[in-house]
């Protein structure tokens, strides 16, 4: 099987993203871009229960071919999302889509902007996109329209939809995803609290994001640790 590694690993994020309840079952949608220029990319099919997906599921999608011929499995949005940002971002080789709890939650606010009240916002600190033109599910140019948004972003809040994660392998991105839901998830229980926020001034929080840039081995190694689990305890994901 071609790209067995590569499988092995945006599987892996699949499965453990199961486990957090990031996704939606059989819906949302991951991608690791085969080829310099995007075109090539691996995308998990629709239709599949997440906390099911093996590595021989994952669907080998090519945007010069018909989408067609994948019938069911292949999810039309995801196919319009995923092929134009993979098209488009050079610094896009993994591409995560979720309607994760809180960031979808923060998503879903009149001011939708994270603040830096603690280490995990502040390693996000400027360097979200927010995009507000949503207008229904993304069967038009919904993937053109994030691509260009971007920008050199890693991560993009899509207004009332989702979140998306871009990053230039399956380690880092889920890494992004991991700790933007958890950044999102105090902010949303400290907003609940009622009391004032204790937002960190700019040079702390633009400090903080600086210092976490090249922790990369961090991502890599919460991945392998990931990996390790999943072999253990659901080693079926690597067939």
């Amino acid at each position: 099987m071609e790209f067995k590694e590569q499988r092995n690993k945006l599987t892996a994020a699949i499965r453990w993203t199961a486990r957090l309840d990031m996704h939606e079952g059989i819906s949302n949608h991951f991608s690791l871009a085969m080829t310099d220029d995007g075109k090539r990319f691996l995308m998990n099919p629709f239709g599949k229960h997440w906390s099911k997906v093996k590595s021989s599921d994952l669907l080998d999608l090519n945007v010069d071919s018909n989408p067609n011929k994948f019938g069911i499995k292949l999810d039309k949005t995801a196919w319009g999302i995923h092929g134009a940002i993979h098209r488009k971002v050079p610094h896009a080789k993994c591409v995560m889509h979720v309607h994760s709890k809180y960031a979808t939650t923060l998503a879903c606010l009149k001011n939708p902007i994270l603040p830096p009240i603690d280490q995990n916002s502040m390693a996000f600190y400027n360097r979200v996109t927010y995009d507000d033109g949503y207008d229904g599910l993304g069967f038009g140019n919904e993937g053109e329209r994030i691509a260009s948004k971007l920008g050199n972003n890693s991560v993009i809040l899509l207004g009332q939809h989702g979140v998306l994660f871009v990053g230039p392998n399956v380690a880092d991105t889920f890494e992004k995803m991991y700790y933007f839901e958890r950044a999102c998830r105090t902010y949303i229980l400290a907003l609940q609290t009622g009391k004032e926020l204790n937002i960190a001034s700019h040079e702390v929080a633009e400090k903080t994001a600086q210092q976490q840039i090249d922790l990369t081995h961090y991502g890599e190694q919460h991945l392998k640790a990931i990996c390790e689990v999943l072999g253990q305890e659901e080693p079926d994901y690597l067939n």
